[in-house]
């Protein structure tokens, strides 16, 4: 295997020593590092494999007029834009495996939007001074984004950030080496189907579902909905990886009405479906509005009922005015999808504490948001309400019941048969 291709981007003006560093380190991992320099103002003490005035061209722009774009925000705003078109062109044209960047705010700003130009499987890594933080929102995150603290990482090299930038390297380019023997040796698994779930002890129908549909010649992956997993989730529809989505739990569609932490953007349902993805949903969850459990609770929450599901996340049940909100923008949601869309509406619960003697139990809660469902869902959508339970057995079989139809009427292509895996 050839050596792996790192795009290693920076303010080469600024930051020089700790690029330097950083290109020798890839090196010494058995890596190549290509040098992208997204500098403004100066010029880097280093002749980069990329220089800024490629940036500029790449949105038909030179550095004199970024410089007098307005002010730093403008300005490096117009050098993602660069960025991105260059790195993109780079990874179609088979010149890089990897990137990795350094920065502040600033440099990280433009590297979420490098990261999220480039499809999933691609290894990205963020060096940041910001990394985790909540200054950073959801949908500006792609699905397979690593990020480490550059911890000392202000001005200048220095032993804590030399600790960081090292390991840093050294993951970005075992992880290329291994993507690069993965893809070489993976064989295929069938159309890739995405599912989202809260859980397995909340939302458990995947337990039935996913082996299913893998007996039908699918690859199934199921995403966890707390936030980053439904933005995962959205990402990857929106790259048409999915055959077919079953989306079933959308309660962070009430975490984002509701204005919690735990979103996954306002685009949360819309992905598949502006691509044409045929979506089979369900409203799992969404009485539930999840929050922090080591943060007190909002007061206009605090008589809910509340259901602490460890020390790191919480939830509580939101109203039946509330819930109708939710309905409505579910079936709004629904009714934008470019393909077909289906709904299935169990009107005997649609989490597992939402069960009489629970305590997120609200019959009266949930016949509202029954009652709203029903006279919002848009006419071309299907719509299927079953007396039952979402953790039944009668809602897995519903929902085979229109998959198989579809596959049947050539909506969703059909699965690779074990002996093809195989081969």
């Amino acid at each position: 295997m050839s050596e792996p291709r790192i795009l290693v981007i920076g303010t080469g003006d600024t930051k020089a020593e700790e690029l330097l560093f950083m290109k020798a380190c890839i090196e010494a991992s058995g890596g190549s590092a290509v040098m992208l320099d997204v500098s403004v103002l100066g010029d880097p003490p280093y002749s980069p494999d990329h220089d800024k005035h490629a940036v500029a061209r790449a949105v038909d722009v030179t550095i004199a007029e970024i410089i007098s774009s307005g002010d730093e925000n403008t300005a490096m705003t117009l050098m993602a834009g660069g960025a991105v078109q260059l790195v993109r062109k780079l990874q179609q044209d088979g010149e890089i495996d990897a990137f990795i960047a350094i920065g502040g705010s600033m440099g990280t700003d433009l590297a979420l939007d490098v990261a999220l130009c480039l499809p999933l499987g691609v290894p990205k890594f963020v060096v940041s001074t910001i990394a985790y933080s909540h200054l950073i929102p959801p949908e500006r995150v792609a699905p397979d984004l690593m990020m480490i603290l550059w911890a000392g990482g202000l001005y200048g090299l220095n032993s804590i950030c030399k600790l960081v930038l090292s390991q840093a390297c050294g993951a970005v380019v075992g992880a290329t080496k291994m993507m690069l023997e993965t893809r070489a040796c993976a064989p295929a698994k069938g159309p890739t189907i995405g599912m989202t779930s809260l859980g397995s002890s909340c939302l458990r129908y995947m337990k039935t579902l996913k082996p299913a549909l893998e007996r039908r010649g699918y690859d199934v992956a199921v995403f966890h909905t707390t936030g980053m997993g439904g933005r995962a989730f959205e990402s990857i529809a929106g790259q048409d990886h999915f055959c077919a989505v079953f989306d079933f739990s959308l309660q962070e569609i009430t975490n984002h009405l509701a204005g919690s932490v735990v979103s996954s953007g306002a685009d949360r349902l819309e992905n598949a479906g502006a691509r044409g993805v045929p979506q089979i949903a369900a409203p799992g969850a969404v009485d539930m509005v999840d929050l922090p459990t080591w943060q007190d609770l909002p007061a206009k929450f605090s008589e809910r009922p509340f259901h602490a599901h460890n020390r790191l996340i919480a939830s509580i049940t939101v109203d039946a005015d509330d819930r109708r909100e939710v309905a409505r923008t579910i079936a709004g949601k629904l009714g934008m999808a470019k393909g077909r869309s289906a709904l299935i509406l169990p009107s005997r619960g649609i989490q597992e504490w939402d069960t009489e003697g629970e305590p997120l139990y609200e019959p009266e809660a949930l016949a509202a948001f029954v009652d709203e469902m029903r006279k919002s869902i848009p006419a071309q959508v299907e719509f299927h309400e079953i007396d039952a339970h979402i953790n039944s057995d009668t809602f897995v079989a519903k929902a085979l019941e229109i998959f198989d139809r579809w596959v049947g009427e050539g909506i969703i292509p059909r699965g690779m048969p074990a002996k093809e895996v195989a081969a």
